[in-house]
């Protein structure tokens, strides 16, 4: 019984090394999207660490079960603790910095445009802070954010590409940096002449400052507006809400492993008492009169 009671937290564990992979990988997964897309590279590191973590707790606790160390099942149960309270807080840190801010629905428009003031809290205070946002925008330039979104169709007459129109366009479902990042709001009134290349209209609004920030320049184009910041904010939102659900899975797993993990503990403490499995201290101190 002991040894089957062993060998099954040891398979658990097993689990849970196999189970922190994912964990692990949503680092790695924010990381790339830190370098390509979102440009905020400190929101993974938690993640990467906590993944690394739980590999090696639940290495400590395998080697625990199996070799029925009550020392190491001792520290495994501690550093486990900490590790879940502390997936326990990232997940809520998570969600409650990204709970407010959505897209705004656009009339004729098949993509949703981004406003800063739809944000609020440390997330937005971060990107909106003028030397953050600097490495951020610096971040969207270098990693041509907006150069992918040129298309071109056919043209049915003379069958050459050229770009597409723009009924197209407003047909497309862009990113959110695509949306905040690399065109004027609609409300300002530009007129479409390429993805990237508006002309100023006769109706423009004066009182957004982004419809003054947009700039045709290939370089600067709304990097510097506020949708630009609502958009990283969007984009970053959409993909901690992803990696949420998947701690959030982890780390039920990880609050029943170290259920298993304490009644392990206390198997190994028997073990060392001498305590037979299954029979309490009274029973052994007054054993039957009867001997054979």
């Amino acid at each position: 019984m002991i040894r089957g009671t062993n060998s099954l937290i040891g398979a658990v564990n097993f689990v849970t090394f196999l189970i922190s992979i994912p964990i692990l990988g949503g680092g790695i997964w924010l990381s790339a999207k830190a370098n390509s897309t979102d440009c905020l590279r400190f929101l993974q590191w938690p993640l990467i660490i906590i993944g690394v973590a739980i590999m090696v707790i639940s290495l400590m606790g395998f080697a625990g079960a199996c070799y029925r160390l009550a020392w190491l099942l001792r520290l495994y149960l501690f550093a486990m603790f900490f590790v879940v309270a502390a997936l326990l807080g990232f997940v809520v840190f998570a969600f409650a910095v990204t709970d407010r801010g959505h897209g705004q629905v656009v009339m004729n428009r098949a993509f949703l445009e981004y406003q800063l003031s739809d944000y609020s809290g440390w997330l937005k205070g971060r990107v909106s802070d003028p030397g953050y946002w600097a490495k951020i925008s610096a971040c969207l330039r270098e990693g041509h954010a907006c150069s992918k979104m040129a298309r071109y169709a056919r043209d049915p007459t003379t069958g050459v590409l050229v770009p597409e129109s723009p009924d197209m366009f407003y047909r497309r479902n862009l990113s959110p940096i695509e949306s905040g990042c690399c065109k004027p709001p609609t409300s300002c009134g530009y007129t479409y002449v390429n993805e990237t290349f508006w002309a100023a209209g006769a109706g423009m609004m004066v009182n957004d400052m982004d419809c003054t920030r947009w700039s045709n320049d290939q370089r600067l184009l709304c990097y510097q507006c506020d949708s630009c910041k609502a958009g990283v904010l969007a984009s970053i939102r959409h993909s901690w809400r992803k990696v949420s659900v998947v701690n959030i899975v982890v780390l039920v797993i990880l609050v029943i492993v170290y259920v298993i993990g304490c009644a392990a503990f206390r198997n190994a403490k028997r073990i060392d008492n001498d305590e037979p499995f299954g029979e309490n201290r009274i029973t052994k101190a007054r054993p039957s009169r009867f001997q054979f």
